[in-house]
């Protein structure tokens, strides 16, 4: 979940890393198609020298397999080969299959005939332009150039609308930490230092504890922070739609593959991949992904072709991954590529000292949204917020005060408008029955287990200072602490 932020991190903003160096553009990829080599040749020759990488094909079947097998940005193509030397049938079947195949992909195509009809007919047929043979050279080129910045254009356009419409099944914005509390600060620190790197990063921690939170925030101070963010639901996607989501897939691949589909990878190429629920993905999932993450490169489905995407992998997990692994249930290569740094995030229940300041960051919020005058909590309010256990964390809380929102009669959230299960009322009932002494003793048991045993954690955590600490050990006679 997004949690909204009450003061801004200025050293982790996203302008303050160096940008990243511009890669060198890739020469664009051309396919010729022509059963004569010496046409060929002559091709050849001249695109390469104006900065064109060159394929050829002698046949339309050999044009057709070197599409299966490689990325080409345009096909300049015969309309007349060895079978039919004048209608131009071989070449308008072709294009035909070419459209069928990709139809955003360029064809210019070429004939020797003086007639019109041929190419008119091509350009009805999916064809964006045509020469005739012998080729004016300036000409020629001038319609190739026009013909690739279009088909950039195009393509972009529909990177654009895959990007959009994973925006509007998510969530935009910049998120950032609402937090007071000591034990948030090493989680600060960690996204200050990592945040800048190309390092793949494991968030663990509890549901609702803001696992997405920290990956926008990587994200956002990194030197992709230019390039797209994509969130996904690793762990709910089912096996017969897993590759399609991550990997792509092209039309005709399955029995609904209506258009090719980029998939979340090639989406995410330059920038971040955020991974949701990635313990909960299954083992031949697994083994897909770390294929990609070791290789990066990738098959869409229903295609030989083989794309290579630069991404940055942020994952979350509520999963105890080593554990997992020990089961049998997680790979162990696939955790070592993905937690090269691992950034834990405590619950809420350990860091109480943030449930003021982000319940009334949501008052305020969802104030505006409904239009509501609810501004402040009662005293009432504000004790069952810290006196309940939170087991749904932040995103839980966000929900409580949402919920006051719509109940609270006037400018003022009481404790009944919070509608809080009884378990957090039945909890604070038992701290008001113990004396001063078993709330001091409970308090510094909670604090030990918190910091597996650590008295200077412990001791930190509880306001005290060291030995003051360990003399109140030895008075209640706690143990295991080290």
């Amino acid at each position: 979940m997004d949690v909204p932020v009450s003061e801004p991190l200025p050293s982790i903003a996203p302008a303050a890393p160096a940008p990243a160096p511009v890669p060198a553009a890739k020469p664009a990829r051309i396919l010729v198609a022509d059963d004569q080599a010496d046409v060929l040749e002559a091709l050849r020759l001249l695109l390469k020298r104006d900065g064109y990488t060159v394929v050829t094909a002698q046949s339309p079947a050999g044009a057709l397999a070197t599409l299966d097998a490689e990325d080409v940005d345009l096909v300049l193509m015969d309309l007349n080969y060895a079978r039919d030397t004048t209608s131009g049938k071989e070449g308008m079947d072709l294009l035909g299959r070419i459209r069928a195949q990709d139809a955003s992909l360029p064809v210019v195509v070429m004939t020797a005939w003086s007639s019109v009809e041929g190419a008119v007919e091509a350009m009805r047929g999916g064809a964006r332009d045509y020469v005739q043979k012998p080729w004016d050279n300036t000409r020629l080129l001038a319609t190739l150039r026009t013909q690739l910045e279009l088909g950039r254009a195009l393509k972009r356009s529909r990177r654009l609308e895959e990007e959009n419409e994973h925006l509007r099944r998510g969530k935009g914005g910049l998120p950032a930490l609402v937090s007071e509390s000591r034990v948030m600060q090493p989680v600060r620190r960690m996204i200050e230092r990592v945040a800048p790197s190309n390092a793949n990063v494991l968030v663990t921690g509890e549901h609702g504890t803001g696992k997405e939170v920290v990956a926008r925030l990587l994200h956002a101070a990194s030197t992709r922070a230019d390039r797209a963010f994509v969130a996904v639901n690793s762990g709910g996607l089912s096996e017969g739609v897993f590759e399609s989501e991550l990997f792509g897939h092209v039309k005709g691949a399955f029995t609904d593959a209506k258009t090719d589909r980029i998939g979340c990878f090639e989406l995410a190429d330059g920038g971040t991949l955020f991974l949701d629920e990635i313990g909960n993905m299954p083992l031949s999932q697994q083994a897909k992904l770390l294929r990609v993450l070791q290789t990066g490169e990738l098959h869409p489905v229903g295609s030989s072709k083989t794309r290579r995407v630069d991404v940055r992998v942020v994952s979350a997990t509520n999963v105890d991954l080593a554990k997992a692994v020990t089961e049998g249930r997680f790979r162990e290569d696939l955790l070592y590529r993905l937690n090269t740094v691992e950034v834990p995030l405590p619950p809420l229940r350990e860091r109480r000292e943030d449930i003021p300041l982000l319940a009334a960051h949501f008052l305020a919020e969802h104030g505006k949204r409904y239009g509501r005058a609810a501004s402040r909590l009662s005293a009432g309010a504000l004790e069952a917020l810290l006196a309940y256990p939170w087991p749904g964390n932040v995103r839980e809380l966000e929900h409580a005060v949402e919920r006051s929102m719509l109940m609270a009669a006037g400018d003022e959230v009481t404790a009944e408008d919070l509608l809080l299960r009884r378990a957090g009322r039945e909890g604070l009932s038992r701290l008001e029955e113990m004396t001063l002494e078993e709330v001091e003793r409970y308090l510094i048991e909670r604090a030990l287990a918190r910091h597996e045993g650590n008295v200077s954690e412990a001791a930190k955590g509880l306001g005290l200072s060291r030995s003051a600490l360990y003399r109140r050990l030895q008075y209640y006679g706690i143990k295991g602490a080290r």
